[in-house]
């Protein structure tokens, strides 16, 4: 949400969402310093809250070095001391949305050490995908690195940006699976239900992007719409949209909602 107006809150607060959780994630640009992460992670913590607060919407936040970023390993490596220093603020819930972007070897390296910190510190983990011709193979070598780690349970991770192709891998593997919805790119409302439709809904849940490129922060409640739209109950619906959610981010003790 750090690249959205304040109006979309606003918007949000009126469909009916009751919170907010934003992964850290690539700028637009790569950052060049760990104090330009340090100021990142200082408005993921602090100040957005405060934004969201003003509508009464919890807000809640992921840490990480996003893998755009994780090919200069000196910076990676500072940027991965930073985090623990964030891990005890009320609206962090874990680690994320790590992962890899192109499959590099670098990017792989600090994969392996988020998901370290993530196991020694006891955090959730959320994992960035790759993108089109990269996904297949990006998503077995992440399921691949998560299952290495025997401290982290697989229902503690959810392995986010699946398709068609790869939801499988992350349901079978025991990790939640999220769908990803984007006006643009990734999933259309009317694909991402003909994915739960064919996989079921059983630790699937959906969310949308709130990024710099063209993305719709109510794309959760029109998904809901077309649910409904094809004649699926209320409590199907409410199931996957709400309650699939709230059912993982509670593993955090620091996530409360209001319903």
């Amino acid at each position: 949400m750090v690249s959205r107006t304040t109006d979309d809150y606003l918007k949000m607060v009126t469909s009916g969402c009751e919170a907010v959780c934003e992964p850290a994630f690539w700028a637009g640009f790569d950052r060049s310093s760990v104090a330009g992460f340090y100021d990142y992670f200082l408005q993921l913590t602090m100040h957005e809250p405060k934004r969201a607060e003003r509508f009464k919407l919890p807000h809640y936040s992921w840490l990480c070095i996003n893998p755009k970023e994780s090919e200069d390993m000196v910076l990676a490596q500072e940027v991965l001391d930073l985090i623990p220093k964030f891990l005890d603020r009320p609206n962090v819930l874990g680690i994320g949305e790590i992962g890899l972007n192109k499959n590099t070897r670098n990017e792989i390296a600090i994969l392996e050490k988020h998901i370290t910190l993530a196991a020694e510190h006891g955090q959730l983990v959320l994992v960035h995908t790759p993108h089109l011709e990269d996904k297949l193979k990006g998503t077995k070598l992440i399921v691949d690195l998560i299952k290495a780690e025997s401290r982290l349970e697989p229902g503690r991770v959810i392995i986010d940006h699946v398709e068609e192709h790869t939801v499988s891998l992350a349901l079978d593997a025991g990790f939640w699976a999220g769908i990803t919805l984007y006006p643009e790119s990734k999933c259309t409302p009317a694909r991402a239900i003909d994915i739960v439709e064919t996989c079921g809904k059983e630790q699937v849940w959906l969310n949308c992007a709130c990024d710099w490129g063209v993305s719709d922060p109510l794309a959760v409640p029109k998904t809901a719409l077309e649910m409904r739209r094809r004649g699926h109950s209320a409590e199907a619906i409410d199931s996957l949209i709400y309650q699939n959610p709230v059912r993982f981010l509670s593993q955090c003790r620091k996530f409360k909602v209001g319903r």
